[in-house]
């Protein structure tokens, strides 16, 4: 179980860049989560690193994460940029949503 919510975040990134989608939906909240993910589906990525360039946490049960994925694919480098909303229930740490920043 995660500390905190940046703790959660990076782990879910480590689970994209594995392909554990059995991860990333048990730590999605059931409010929001997808039924699946199909990952495997979606274009191969070869991932390069995180930057987590903002934690804050207003509230015991609130937090967001604002970061930078760096990938590539088909040798094309491309980033997702991030700022990420969790919720803690019941003392677990959940990914909600998202909101993606351009350039």
């Amino acid at each position: 179980m995660a500390a905190t919510a940046e703790i959660l975040m990076r782990s879910r990134y480590t689970a994209y860049t594995r392909y554990r989608e059995d991860y990333l939906l048990a730590t999605w909240h059931p409010d929001t989560r997808p039924a699946k993910l199909d990952l495997a589906a979606q274009p191969l990525n070869q991932w390069q690193g995180l930057t987590v360039k903002h934690h804050e946490q207003p509230t015991a049960e609130q937090a967001t994460v604002e970061f930078v994925a760096r990938y590539k694919i088909n040798g094309q480098a491309h980033r997702l940029h991030e700022i990420s909303r969790f919720v803690r229930e019941a003392g677990q740490w959940f990914y909600v949503n998202g909101d993606i920043l351009q350039g």
